[in-house]
């Protein structure tokens, strides 16, 4: 069940980019969110970028996969190194004939840890093309311990219910801003029911399929409190302070976690 972290005295500074994603151009989408960072006025700790932030959500996984190893990833790890911060987000990785949707987290360190979508998106047909993820990995980042999901994830409160062995639950998303209402709704359900941090971050702009997408990326704190948020429909970034003492002592206060039901998942 739920442990509570011991005491801690600590910040870290995440930093949200909400871009609008040039449809299936890495090299465009690369040079946007560079200037993106360039012009970012403080130094962070943790980048995050929306799902597919290389491509858009698209289902041409054939054109577009990499191996693990590929210019994506060399490209997060170029930038992880220069600007000493982890970065984080979803593309797509071809595997033993396979197409994920591959959530990455590199640091400075030049490690990559990885979590591979699991609730593909049947509506749109992301089950037809990718295969899903079948682990629920937990990042363990400068003291911090991080869940990340991809989009669609969101809606499915078991997969991310935190079993007490998670601080900030992060979701990169292409989310339509026709199911908008959603998107804001789950992102303060997590982080009100997990008593987390939750960093929502999603892209702007209309894609090749006619999608439109308003962004609304946002950091919440466990109450559901909006800590920074990016403009709706605008492209940009915000850089939030989270504590992890004050998490701590939330967590301490209010000890929900502590008459929640106790169960496991099995897949």
């Amino acid at each position: 069940m739920h442990r509570l972290v011991s005491s801690l005295s600590f910040f870290m500074k995440i930093t949200i980019i909400q871009p609008e994603t040039i449809w299936e151009d890495k090299a465009s989408n690369f040079y946007k969110i560079e200037q993106i960072i360039g012009n970012l006025s403080e130094a962070s700790d943790i980048i995050v970028l929306p799902e597919m932030f290389t491509t858009g959500f698209t289902l041409n996984a054939e054109k577009l996969a990499e191996e693990f190893n590929g210019e994506t990833l060399k490209w997060m790890s170029d930038l992880s190194l220069k600007g000493n911060f982890a970065i984080c987000g979803s593309f797509i990785i071809r595997l033993a004939g396979e197409f994920y949707n591959r959530f990455s987290f590199v640091t400075p360190e030049n490690k990559c840890l990885y979590y591979d979508k699991r609730h593909l998106f049947s509506l749109g047909g992301e089950n037809e093309v990718y295969s899903c993820g079948k682990i629920r990995h937990v990042i363990n980042y400068n003291s911090f311990r991080i869940l990340p999901i991809v989009c669609y994830d969101l809606r499915f409160p078991v997969w991310c219910r935190n079993r007490g062995d998670y601080d900030i639950l992060i979701c990169v998303a292409s989310w339509p801003d026709v199911r908008r209402e959603a998107w804001n709704s789950l992102l303060k359900a997590r982080a009100i029911e997990n008593q987390c941090y939750v960093v929502g971050v999603n892209r702007v702009g209309t894609d090749n399929e006619g999608v439109n997408h308003a962004g609304e990326s946002v950091v919440l704190n466990p109450l559901g409190w909006i800590l920074g948020k990016v403009d709706e429909y605008t492209e940009g970034s915000a850089t939030v302070d989270i504590s992890m003492s004050e998490l701590q002592h939330f967590r301490e206060k209010f000890p929900f976690w502590k008459d929640s039901d106790d169960y496991s998942i099995n897949i």
